[in-house]
């Protein structure tokens, strides 16, 4: 029988693209069903004629079908793998960085933690509820593999409210160790690693290549003067904590309070910090997506190359009892102990025919179990909030978000939450 993986947001043409390049190039996996689904009708269209193509280029054997009904996409999927993102670029992000930016809080990206991850974990959260609800009665075995930010709150919320075997996914592990790699001048494929921590704060506890530890090159990169421009945040904390966190530096700066103050405006050039960034990405892919469009439904063979995203692979691993390790959110189920038992943690775990087995860490060394646990709370008090309806967790969130906390009084929070909630009406369920 042919593994039917649902795609809900596959409006995302370019990375369900990657995603299907990825899935249909291996054998086992040719002949799959591919259900895509999206709210918006013309970007569902175009995802639909990609994966045509994609298909065509791999021999043609999958089945490729369309719909708008989430429920008709899931029905008895095997995988179903969640990228969307509620109230897009327009209101939801623009509200995010706009009212934030009245009161003198500035942000970067605004997907994961600070004011803009908590809004949009309002927004999504609800939504990740009633797919996880229709999991639940039309395909209960299925794995939810989930891409959309923010992870770790997510996930979280999606383990505490439902039975489905779910997995947050993201690429900054893997990705940060080529760039370190490339730093280094160490090829990545001879770099072993172990990683652990939540998803945009994990660090590398061991970072070696036949056994040998690597830190000391990359402490070179920082002696040398060889660090990246756009990447003097991280670089910075690997000196403050001893060791190097995956996401990067335009991301890390707005989850603590040492680089975005308004007391302290010469830290933005100081450390190359790319305020409004996720804004002006946002704008050039709406710029670009008619050419984009364009030039995926021509007649030219789609450029396909294996990336680094792991959805694929754990496909693969449970469908041919092929073992892996990949890195996974999952929930801290004893899997590292100076963390919240229950939160959702980034670690790596083993992926064969038996499922998901992550790995259990212990403890981190506490300097990093201290910094990641100012996130942690903020996750775990808007999880509660989402789940229990409860308006006034939002607050106590936004309270203690490093972030908020370093630019804003607590009235200027609590009128700002006020008005983020106000701005963005009927996209968030009404909270008590």
């Amino acid at each position: 029988m042919p593994v039917k993986i649902a795609m809900i947001g596959a409006g995302s043409t370019v990375f369900a693209k990657n995603l299907m390049g990825d899935i249909l190039s291996f054998d086992e996996l040719k002949n799959a069903h591919l259900a895509l689904m999206d709210i918006d009708e013309e970007r569902l269209k175009t995802s639909e004629r990609v994966a045509h193509r994609v298909n065509e280029q791999f021999g043609g054997q999958a089945t490729i079908t369309t719909s708008m009904d989430r429920r008709a996409a899931v029905d008895e999927a095997d995988y179903v793998i969640n990228m969307i993102q509620v109230a897009g670029y327009k209101p939801g992000t623009v509200i995010d960085f706009e009212i934030p930016k009245k009161y003198g809080l500035r942000q970067t990206i605004a997907d994961t933690m600070g004011i803009g991850g908590i809004f949009r974990a309002l927004r999504t959260i609800p939504i990740m509820q009633e797919m996880c609800w229709d999991m639940e009665e039309l395909c209960p075995d299925a794995l939810l593999i989930n891409y959309t930010n923010p992870m770790a709150m997510l996930c979280w919320a999606v383990s505490e409210s439902s039975t489905i075997r779910n997995v947050g996914l993201c690429h900054s592990v893997q990705g940060t160790a080529w760039e370190i790699s490339r730093d280094i001048g160490v090829p990545v494929e001879e770099i072993n690693y172990l990683c652990a921590g939540i998803n945009h704060m994990a660090f590398y506890l061991r970072f070696e290549r036949d056994g040998v530890d690597l830190y000391p090159d990359i402490y070179k990169v920082v002696q040398e003067g060889r660090v990246p421009d756009y990447n003097r945040v991280r670089y910075e904390m690997l000196q403050r904590l001893g060791y190097f966190v995956t996401e990067s530096s335009e991301h890390f700066s707005e989850y603590c309070p040492h680089f975005i103050r308004r007391d302290k405006p010469e830290l933005i050039e100081r450390f190359n910090i790319p305020l409004d960034e996720y804004i002006r990405r946002c704008e050039e892919q709406i710029k670009g997506w008619k050419a984009l469009r364009t030039k995926m439904e021509g007649n030219e063979p789609l450029e396909l190359h294996r990336s680094s995203e792991y959805g694929s692979l754990i496909i693969h691993s449970e469908v041919t009892n092929t073992p892996r390790v990949v890195y996974g959110n999952v929930q801290n189920n004893g899997l590292i102990d100076n963390l919240l038992q229950g939160c959702c943690v980034e670690v790596p775990v083993l992926v064969d025919k038996n499922g998901l087995q992550p790995t259990k860490i212990g403890s981190l060394p506490p300097q990093l179990a201290g910094i990641i646990s100012t996130n942690v709370n903020v996750q775990s008090l808007t999880v509660e909030a989402a789940l229990t309806n409860s308006k006034e967790h939002v607050y106590h969130a936004a309270m203690l978000d490093p972030h908020c906390a370093a630019e804003l009084t607590l009235d200027e929070i609590w009128a700002m939450v006020d008005e983020l909630f106000e701005a963005h009406g009927d996209w968030i369920p009404e909270m008590q």
